[in-house]
């Protein structure tokens, strides 16, 4: 197999086509035959073209030729038949692009299809019939049907031959511009008498190696008479027609003449092409001549016809001419748009001239028909940039902004400049992908909020928000806390700020004594990578509670002194005896203070200014009177609710400063002895009460212990053995004991009227003897006792005095 490699490599700049090769092999190639090594021939690595995504793009081309990315190579995809992909055509080429991306770049393809001899010669017909008359004249041509050969070049038909050759011989008329055109000549004369029936083979031999024939067989029946053929005016006649002309259509009209007369002057016309399509396009009238168009015709398809026509008369001579039919070009074929590549999202910060989109645009049409423009819609930030053979890429012409336009439809239209033009369109959709370029931006600079205090810690504040105008991750804010210090604290202790919702909760409750607002940033951050961010500033202000009462100033309320406030019995009416002084830390109306006396008289005799606190008389004082007044005054706040404190006024009223004293003197003696005669009962109980239980468990305790002793003495054979403590010298009341004696105090609240006695002395000693035991108790009455001893088994009691 002989493959011939033509390589063209040009570098062009700022276009897509890198280069271009040609190829050529002959048909009929088995599947999977080499048509060339694509990735030397371009100069392409063999791993561009598989990170290339390199593929093959044509409109019909696709299914003879595949790419193997792997190996760089093209492959034969399916057998090609020369004959059924370009017929007649000399030159037969496939052409298509190899596309590559990541950048695109594409280059282009021709594949020259040889032609191999595996067709041979053939005949439309097996035989063809002539009727001839014996007096035709030496040099009558008959036409012979031409064969066909779908090969071309030297494998088309060569030559023919025509055998027995007795009366006829072969012409072949070899016009470049026309078919070859068979005739047979006749160059001895016939003799019906001699010879009725002849018959005669035409082979038909083709240039190939090996050579292959087709043959025919010829009928000659020998006439009578009939000595003039019938002759075209024209041995060449042309006519033009439009495509897409209507059916009926009078072509061109052919004459011919016959020097007979009567019925051998009658002429008939008919067509004698027979392997292509012509007699399926056209007729004619057998009778006139009329070329006539049967069927519709198609510039792009066939832009020429070549008819054979024949004139024949009845004594069965003929004539033949050829009609050469040009066909007009109309603008019947829009532009056809295909997309050869394109991308359907592109980066928002993508680079200009940026290609998206490879086109390639065809127009059937020829001349001005098939010239074509190409658009983009007016206003898109995109263009159409032009290269060689209608190929068009689609680049970016300036920035692009995902946030304001996220997607774009562009509308790429392509006219031809025929008249009336037409136009085609295609819309491509193509979607701007996000890039972190927009920070978060906060609805205000700064806010301001307003918490009531004693509030609930975790309690929501108010919420901050901001917006990005990007999309997906690089939108999602997160609100951030930034470290500062409030009073000294890290702000962090006061509020949190919620990341996802923006939402500010106290983390503790907040007082309005101690601060009365703060303020702190709040970071906005996206989740793009690197993170955006802006900052707000909020300023938290504590609103005021009614969470403190009154403090008075005074009078000083003490606990151990009393002061009084003396008020001589001349006083007038009006006459100032004190001033209230009072406090409220809270603000507002919450600190706006109101006093109140509370009467406890029938006719008061002081009264105390609502908003002063200032304690006057309302009347004369008279002598039923009490010397010591005891004002209780009430301080209440305006807040809601209101809170209130009462202090206790003392006043005197009295002329001479020695009687407020005693009188005062008593009151406090008074007072001193009712506190510390309750203090002593309740301090009596106590003690009574925790005795009686204490001389419970120690009785229940010993009557425990001595029936666990009865119990082992019981169960025992051993002697029982007294024991004497070592203080004693004898049972019989003669011992060593010291004598106790019994004091009796008697005491009062008052320490100058308390009263002392001393009782007489005791010295009674009793000894108890447990005959169950064989044990001695002793009894005594001392504050020195046996019971200091550990192993004493005495019991205790009281004596009398």
């Amino acid at each position: 197999m002989n493959r011939q490699v033509l390589l063209f490599v040009s570098l062009l700049c700022l276009e897509p086509v890198m280069g271009q090769v040609s190829y050529s092999i002959p048909e009929e190639m088995p599947r999977g035959s080499l048509v060339g090594n694509i990735a030397k021939d371009l100069g392409l690595e063999i791993r561009r073209l598989v990170a290339g995504k390199a593929k093959i793009y044509t409109r019909n081309s696709d299914r003879y030729v595949e790419l193997n990315r792997e190996k760089g190579v093209l492959l034969v995809k399916e057998r090609i038949d020369r004959e059924a992909l370009c017929s007649k055509t000399e030159l037969c080429a496939l052409e298509f692009q190899i596309i590559l991306e990541n950048p695109m770049e594409f280059y282009s393809v021709t594949v020259q299809i040889t032609d191999i001899n595996d067709h041979a010669p053939t005949f439309e017909k097996d035989e063809m019939k002539f009727r001839i008359s014996e007096s035709a004249t030496l040099g009558a041509k008959f036409v012979l049907e031409s064969a066909a050969d779908l090969d071309v070049e030297i494998n088309d038909i060569k030559k023919y031959d025509l055998l027995p050759t007795d009366n006829f011989v072969l012409k072949v008329n070899n016009n470049a511009n026309i078919n070859k055109n068979v005739e047979m000549i006749l160059q001895k004369p016939l003799d019906r008498e001699k010879q009725e029936q002849i018959s005669l083979v035409l082979t038909a031999v083709d240039g190939g190696e090996p050579q292959m024939t087709g043959t025919m067989m010829i009928q000659i029946t020998v006439l009578d008479v009939n000595d003039n053929a019938p002759v075209f005016t024209q041995r060449v006649y042309k006519a033009t027609i439009t495509e897409n002309s209507p059916k009926g259509t009078v072509v061109a009209v052919v004459t011919a003449s016959d020097a007979d007369r009567d019925a051998n002057a009658k002429i008939s016309y008919s067509i004698t092409n027979t392997l292509d399509n012509v007699r399926n396009i056209f007729e004619v009238n057998e009778d006139n001549g009329e070329v006539l168009l049967i069927s519709m015709i198609d510039y792009e398809k066939s832009k020429h016809f070549h008819i054979n026509l024949l004139a024949s008369d009845a004594g069965g001579l003929t004539d033949s001419c050829k009609l050469i039919i040009e066909v007009h070009d109309v603008n019947d074929n829009k532009p056809e748009i295909n997309i050869m590549s394109k991308s359907n999202v592109i980066s928002e910060d993508a680079k200009l001239n940026t290609v998206v989109t490879m086109i390639n645009i065809e127009d059937l049409d020829s001349g001005e028909n098939g010239q074509v423009r190409c658009l983009v819609g007016d206003g898109l930030p995109f263009s159409l940039k032009s290269s060689k053979n209608n190929f068009y890429t689609l680049v970016t012409d300036s920035e692009l902004d995902r946030e304001s336009a996220s997607e774009y439809n562009i509308s790429v239209s392509c006219s031809d400049e025929g008249v009336p033009s037409l136009s085609s369109s295609v819309t491509l959709t193509l979607q701007i992908s996000d890039v972190n370029d927009n920070p978060p931006v906060f609805e205000r600079s700064s806010y301001e909020a307003y918490i009531v205090e004693n509030n609930t810690p975790g309690l929501s504040i108010f919420t901050v928000r901001a917006t990005d105008a990007d999309w997906n991750q690089n939108a999602r804010v997160s609100y951030i806390l930034e470290d500062s210090s409030v009073n000294g604290a890290s702000v962090s202790s006061y509020v949190s700020v919620s990341a996802d919702s923006g939402v500010v909760h106290a983390v503790r409750s907040l007082d309005y004594e101690q601060i009365k607002d703060f303020q702190f940033r709040v970071r906005a951050q996206d989740g793009g990578s690197p993170p955006l961010s802006s900052n707000a500033t909020v300023k938290i202000l504590i609103q005021d509670q009614n969470d403190n009462p009154p403090q008075v100033l005074y009078p000083v309320q003490t606990g151990g002194s009393l002061v009084a406030e003396m008020v001589p019995r001349s006083a007038d009416v009006g006459y100032l005896v004190t001033k209230v002084v009072a406090v409220d830390v809270d603000s507002g109306q919450n600190a706006w203070l109101s006093y109140k006396l509370q009467r406890a008289a029938d006719r008061p005799l002081f009264e105390v200014g609502l908003q002063n606190g200032e304690i006057r008389t309302i009347r004369q004082v008279t002598d039923k009177d009490a010397v010591k007044q005891r004002l209780s005054v009430t301080v209440e706040d305006n807040g809601q609710p209101s809170r209130s404190a009462t202090v206790i006024v003392n006043v005197a009223v009295a002329d001479s400063f020695p009687e407020v004293m005693s009188e005062f003197t008593d009151f406090t003696q008074d007072k001193e002895y009712n506190d510390n005669l309750t203090f002593y009962l309740v301090l009596a109980l106590a003690v009574v009460s925790f005795l009686f239980i204490t001389c419970l468990v120690v009785i229940i305790s010993v009557k425990i212990y001595r029936w666990r002793q009865s119990r082992v003495l019981y169960h025992s054979n051993l002697p029982v053995i007294p024991y004497y403590p070592p203080r004693y010298s004898d049972t019989l009341g003669t011992g060593t004991l010291q004598h106790v004696y019994n004091y009796e105090v008697c005491r009062t609240t008052d320490s100058r009227k308390s009263d002392c006695k001393f009782g007489r002395a005791g010295s009674q000693n009793v000894l108890i003897m447990d005959p169950s035991s064989s044990g001695t108790m002793q009894r005594m009455q001392s504050e020195k006792s046996i019971l200091d001893e550990p192993d004493s088994p005495l019991e205790v009691s009281s004596s009398s005095p």
